[in-house]
C-alpha cells in the first residue's frame, strides 16, 4: 500500500515538470517571429479564458441575489 501511495506521489510530482516543456516551446515560437501578431492572438486568448469563468459566476450570483431580494427563496 505505502509503495502504491508513493509511486503515485512520484507521478504527481513528475506531471507538472512535463507540461513546463509546452510553455517554453509556444514562448519560443513567439519571441522567434519578427511580427507580434501572433503574439497578441495568443495573449487575447488567454484574457478570454481568463474572463469567461468570473462572467459565469457573476451571472450566477446576479440570479442568486435576485431572487433572495424577492423573497422567493
Amino acid at each position: 500500500m505505502k509503495t502504491k501511495i508513493f509511486i503515485l506521489c512520484l507521478v504527481a510530482m513528475l506531471i507538472p515538470s512535463l507540461s513546463e516543456a509546452q510553455c517554453a516551446m509556444c514562448r519560443a515560437v513567439l519571441e522567434s517571429e519578427e511580427g507580434s501578431q501572433t503574439a497578441k492572438g495568443i495573449n487575447d486568448g488567454i484574457v478570454y479564458l481568463m474572463a469567461i469563468p468570473y462572467v459565469l459566476v457573476g451571472v450566477l450570483f446576479y440570479f442568486v441575489y435576485k431572487k433572495m431580494k424577492s423573497g422567493k427563496i
